[in-house]
């Protein structure tokens, strides 16, 4: 077992370079399966999710060769294999599987894919697509078997713009008979990046990142390449950061685009940031207000963004309102914020925020991925230290965190504890 441990309220400067997005990287690789051929992935980020997909790659009879940040991925002899409770539990984006063995082999078992608790997340959109594209799902116990003797072309109305429906529909009707309309589709940037992968590879998709995506099918996709996009999550965590304990702080390799919603209420919170094309410089902002930030979908204010984004609000003078509107079960840091010395009140999905409190280091638990986030930006500012369990869900979606941080000026580090 292994726990961060943080000596907190030490100045962070100088540049932390944000690798490959980790919610782009984890749908490229399953789409890789979709080709006749051979893929390579470039600026895959080194986390844990990469690692728990590559083994369902091998299950399935594709072979890796794996270089750092680098995959080549030959999916010449896919085979639909079940795949087991084990593999599938370790992560959510096991499910993009779903569509593209459907896409390739018209036929895959799976068990119910895992990833942090943070709601329900039911993939009923993503069912739902597959039946309208031809395709009859059967479920046994905590399995899906999913079939189709072929798919056809249909027109799709989403009745939430979930990223994961579109992108799961996207790969299954990639090699559907006819046209598939996908309306009300999410927009996200890792949609575009995965809709380019597959056009590189053949593919006949248009309107990817609008609210309406046209897909040809066609039979064959050939050989092709794609490189991850920077993670606009990571990116924003770091800047979240920096505006609370940075001094010059460098947050390089970014999409400024991908940040406008966090740049401008990190702006009206009062913190100064110099945005340049590809890298913002932050410092510790002296007097931060209180605002309000509501979770939407892209392009508005990005979910994961809300529970790190908390903490700052425990630094502004006033009340401030966090509320999650996606997902029902954000709201677990909370009480581990409060034991630190925030004094944050929650009702259902809305949590009012009295500042400034002064942190202090505690013991903690990470219960999501960007629970442990949010975790990490209180550790680091708060006064003492700071130690964090089930650091395996940071680890998860955060390549490198502890060098890069501590790269910067931050005392942490990872340990093992019996």
């Amino acid at each position: 077992m292994k726990q961060i441990v943080i000596n907190g309220q030490k100045t962070l400067t100088g540049t932390i370079k944000i690798s490959g997005m980790k919610n782009s990287a984890v749908a490229l690789i399953p789409a890789s399966v979709l080709c006749d051929e051979d893929t390579t992935i470039t600026n895959v980020p080194e986390i844990s999710d990469k690692d728990a997909l590559l083994d369902i790659i091998k299950l399935l009879n594709g072979t890796i060769e794996e270089e750092p940040r680098t995959l080549k991925i030959d999916s010449h002899k896919i085979e639909s294999v079940t795949i087991p409770e084990n593999l599938a539990k370790k992560l959510r984006a096991s499910y993009y599987f779903m569509g593209a063995l459907l896409g390739r082999k018209k036929h895959v078992e799976i068990f119910f894919p895992g990833g942090c608790n943070i709601g329900e997340r039911k993939i009923d959109f993503h069912l739902k697509g597959f039946q309208a594209l031809g395709a009859t799902i059967e479920q046994e116990n905590d399995k899906y078997i999913i079939h189709a003797e072929k798919l056809k072309g249909n027109t799709i109305y989403l009745d939430f713009a979930s990223v994961g429906a579109t992108i799961n529909i996207m790969l299954a009707a990639t090699k559907a008979e006819g046209t598939t309309i996908i309306h009300n589709a999410a927009k996200e940037p890792d949609i575009i990046n995965v809709a380019t992968f597959l056009n590189n590879m053949g593919a006949k998709i248009s309107g990817a990142g609008t609210s309406t995506i046209k897909i040809k099918g066609v039979n064959y996709l050939h050989k092709a390449s794609i490189e991850v996009i920077p993670d606009r999550i990571e990116a924003g965590t770091y800047l979240i950061l920096g505006s609370l304990i940075g001094q010059n702080l460098r947050i390089e390799n970014i999409i400024k685009k991908h940040l406008k919603s966090l740049i401008l209420n990190l702006k009206k919170a009062g913190v100064q940031l110099k945005v340049h094309q590809h890298s913002i410089e932050v410092s510790a902002a002296k007097n931060l207000k209180a605002i309000n930030i509501k979770t939407l979908v892209y392009p508005g204010f990005v979910t994961d963004w809300g529970q790190p984004m908390s903490v700052l609000l425990t630094q502004c003078k006033g009340t401030s309102i966090f509320e999650e509107t996606i997902y029902e079960n954000r709201m677990g840091h909370v009480g581990y914020l409060n034991r630190m010395g925030a004094n944050i009140k929650v009702n259902n999905q809305i949590a009012t925020i009295e500042g400034p409190t002064p942190l202090h280091g505690s013991q903690v638990i990470a219960t999501d991925l960007r629970a442990g986030a949010a975790l990490v930006i209180a550790g680091l500012i708060a006064e003492g230290t700071t130690t964090i369990d089930n650091i395996e869900y940071i680890l998860r979606g955060y390549e490198q965190i502890i060098e890069k941080l501590t790269n910067v000026g931050a005392n942490i580090k990872i340990i093992d504890i019996k």
